[in-house]
């Protein structure tokens, strides 16, 4: 997978928002990814012009999201989009990496998978050396209907009351 719009077709994240730019390789347990998007001035993340390398569990949680949606595409369906709930153990080697020439390097190992929650295990690397690491957990969201959201907006509005007729 060569491009970030392919990556994009997997993911909800979108435009510079989605953070892998190359899948360079993948099996069902694993995933390996590069970007060079981290120097970008027009990163969606960077704040004061810097990118802090906290906004490296990002790119493991998006690392996971890509294999969701390979190991989904390769089953014949879409991956559900899920919410980040946990990091655990992380560990950053770097104050910020908008200053980084090259390529970053995102490796991904998934530790457990149930029906609707996933765990994974990840690395950002740069130049060999260890930026990141850490393990994320990711429950499935709700698959929200028309009939939720026709509910939802009944209830918000209150009993007896009309909608605005201006």
């Amino acid at each position: 997978m060569r491009s970030r719009e392919a990556i994009a077709a997997l993911i909800p994240h979108q435009g510079l928002m989605c953070l892998w730019e190359e899948v360079l390789e993948w099996d069902p347990e694993r995933i390996v990814a590069r970007s060079e998007g981290h120097r970008d001035p027009a990163h969606p993340l960077r704040e004061g012009g810097r990118l802090h390398a906290l906004h490296l569990c990002e790119y493991g949680a998006q690392l996971m999201a890509v294999h969701g949606g390979l190991l989904a595409r390769a089953h014949g369906g879409r991956a559900r989009p899920g919410v980040l709930v946990a990091l655990r153990g992380v560990e950053l080697r770097a104050a910020r990496i908008d200053d980084l020439p090259g390529a970053l390097e995102g490796r991904a190992r998934q530790l457990a998978a149930g029906e609707g929650s996933w765990q994974y295990e990840f690395e950002v690397l740069h130049a060999g050396e260890l930026l990141a690491s850490g393990r994320a957990a990711v429950m499935a969201r709700e698959q929200e209907t028309v009939d939720d959201h026709a509910r939802a907006d009944a209830a918000a509005t209150p009993s007896g009351a009309e909608g605005d007729e201006r």
